[in-house]
């Protein structure tokens, strides 16, 4: 593991939860790189976590400490689907920068500190919602597949029913046992 700044990886919010009303405030996010543009001088990533995306942006100013310039260094070695952890401030991207496709178009953090928690090779297919691919391919990389949007949408609509269901059990008193002897074994 890569570390340049804080050792200090918990997140402190979600890619999908930052808003307008989050600007200047410091924020730590984890997640996988989706994509990731060099601009020469400005490296921009979209990260990636189950409830959202969020842009982050890695810029060496002229008057950059070594700290900065490692940092900006790491930043354009990331790939995608590497997992990351990075900290710094939301910020304003600028009305002709906006994306009002996403629910975080209107911020994006400027890292201060980042840190590669997992190096990645490349996938089979990228895990959106947009990508054709085939239902065998899909059943072999089933990892990659629950990441998908469509499929994570439906774990949590199975969540929430197995959990609705749980909650009505117990509070009618009955218990629930796990046992292979009682159910059969697959």
């Amino acid at each position: 593991m890569e570390c340049i700044g804080d050792d200090v990886l918990k997140r402190t919010h979600t890619c999908g939860q930052l808003r307008e009303t989050d600007i200047d405030t410091e924020v730590r996010l984890c997640g996988w790189v989706r994509s990731y543009r060099d601009h020469g001088g400005v490296v921009f990533i979209d990260l990636r976590d189950r409830e959202g995306l969020t842009q982050v942006v890695f810029d060496l100013p002229a008057e950059s400490d070594d700290a900065a310039a490692e940092m900006y260094k790491l930043a354009r070695a990331l790939r995608n689907e590497w997992v990351i952890a990075a900290g710094g401030r939301v910020r304003p991207r600028g009305t002709e920068r906006e994306n009002p496709k996403l629910p975080t178009g209107q911020i994006e953090v400027i890292c201060s500190d980042l840190t590669v928690l997992n190096r990645s090779d490349s996938v089979p297919f990228e895990p959106d919602e947009y990508a054709q691919t085939s239902e065998e391919t899909r059943l072999r990389y089933r990892y990659i597949d629950l990441r998908r949007p469509e499929m994570t949408r439906a774990l949590r609509v199975r969540h929430a029913i197995c959990q609705g269901m749980r909650r009505v059990l117990d509070e009618g008193g009955f218990i629930e046992v796990e046992t292979p002897f009682l159910t059969k074994s697959t």
